[in-house]
């Protein structure tokens, strides 16, 4: 399962992350945080690698 830690996410922009996601699992309503569909997501860790605000929970 993949987190956000919103208390990282600047909120002031569109998140660049979404746009590297292969499966289309980040969304964004306007500049709040960005949310990851944990359905969709593949776990590829591409979010995780690009930005701190993605974090991977403990297994």
């Amino acid at each position: 399962m993949i987190i956000v830690r919103k208390e990282l996410c600047p909120q002031s922009h569109r998140c660049p992350t979404m746009a590297i996601c292969p499966v289309g699992a980040i969304s964004q309503n306007g500049f709040s945080a960005p949310v990851v569909d944990n359905e969709k997501c593949i776990k590829c860790g591409k979010c995780t690698k690009r930005c701190p605000v993605f974090s991977k929970e403990p297994e």
